[in-house]
């Protein structure tokens, strides 16, 4: 078994409140291929789930120590922080690794929208058998957050 598996194995029957060092938590990461692991973003209030990105080891560190999230833009190859260009900032409320440590939960204060589609979630389409349903509107014009942009 991989030294991380034994970790977060090692780690299911622990009380609450038992500590481990973030740095052993993140040498116990199975970052993928490319050194990433999946962000959701999820309102620390409401409970709604925001979005879903990518972060690597330097997004994460980042995160936690300002508090404004940061992640990692496999399109752009290069860290993206959320808000830089929008303005739709995303303070971190806390940040929580599952049971098998290879996906991040973020509690976050979304300050606007989270998508870059206007929408507060981008998760906007439900899905059924046979067909989508949009299910909200853009509470504001992406051409006002973004301007003409042609990598959206």
């Amino acid at each position: 078994m991989p030294s991380s598996l034994a970790l977060f194995r090692a780690l299911e029957k622990s009380a609450p409140g038992t500590k481990t060092t973030t740095d052993t938590l993140l040498d116990a990461i199975p970052w993928n291929d490319d050194g990433l692991i999946p962000a959701i973003a999820q309102q620390f209030d409401s409970r709604e789930v925001l979005m879903m990105a990518w972060m690597n080891r330097d997004a994460l560190t980042e995160t936690l120590e300002k508090h404004r999230v940061c992640y990692w833009s496999r399109s752009r190859q290069r860290f993206w922080r959320k808000g830089e260009s929008s303005g739709q900032v995303q303070v971190l409320k806390s940040a929580h690794l599952d049971c098998d440590g290879d996906t991040l939960l973020l509690l976050v204060d979304q300050l606007g929208p989270a998508c870059h589609t206007g929408r507060k979630s981008c998760f906007y389409h439900q899905l059924d058998r046979t067909e989508s349903t949009i299910t909200t509107a853009p509470d504001v014009d992406p051409e006002t957050l973004y301007g003409q942009r042609k990598d959206r």
